[in-house]
């Protein structure tokens, strides 16, 4: 069996799991996420923990089995506790700014850009340099920080640009740096 797949999935208070044919929904505090689950895996409750069964040892079977398991996982960790990612806004003269839902973004070009929120993600800032992607639905707070990343990727030489707060950004040595041949 996966060793992903045939852990159990434990259901924390306050959040509630339905099981109907092939669509479970899980219901909790932060919202609610629906998962589409294919005929090769079976889902079962029992005793506050969701379990997930394959029919064969195929291939597809084997690898939607643990795929779906992660996917509830993340459903039922998204609606009790949430997601966040945190992003740096590093560079003189960059900033943030909220603008209702939306972010508005200052990144040394001639424009402003606006990011607005996918689905139902939280975007908020923290001082003018500091954003915060909160949401239920993991694959959207990524998929949302990713694409204010792509705003402005850090600069390997200045280190400017919007990066992750854990990501390191490798810095290379400039014409200076380098000696020159006589």
């Amino acid at each position: 069996m996966s060793r992903v797949g045939k852990m159990p999935i434990k259901i924390p208070s306050g959040v509630t799991v339905e099981i109907s044919g092939d669509l479970v929904t899980v219901k909790g505090p932060k919202g609610e996420e629906k998962v589409e689950i294919p005929n090769l895996v079976k889902v079962a409750m029992d005793d506050q923990q969701v379990i997930c069964n394959r029919e064969n040892d195929e291939p597809q079977s084997k690898a939607t089995h643990g795929l779906i398991r992660s996917l509830l996982n993340n459903c039922i960790v998204g609606v009790s506790d949430g997601f966040e990612i945190i992003l740096d806004v590093i560079g003189t003269g960059y900033r943030v700014s909220k603008k209702g839902k939306d972010l508005e973004f200052n990144l040394g070009y001639s424009h402003s850009i606006t990011v607005s929120p996918i689905g139902e993600n939280d975007l908020s800032e923290e001082g003018q340099n500091i954003v915060f992607v909160r949401g239920s639905n993991k694959q959207n707070v990524g998929e949302q920080a990713a694409r204010i990343r792509k705003l402005r990727k850090p600069n390997p030489y200045t280190g400017n640009g919007v990066k992750y707060r854990d990501e390191i950004i490798r810095r290379k040595a400039g014409k200076t740096a380098v000696g020159s041949e006589g």
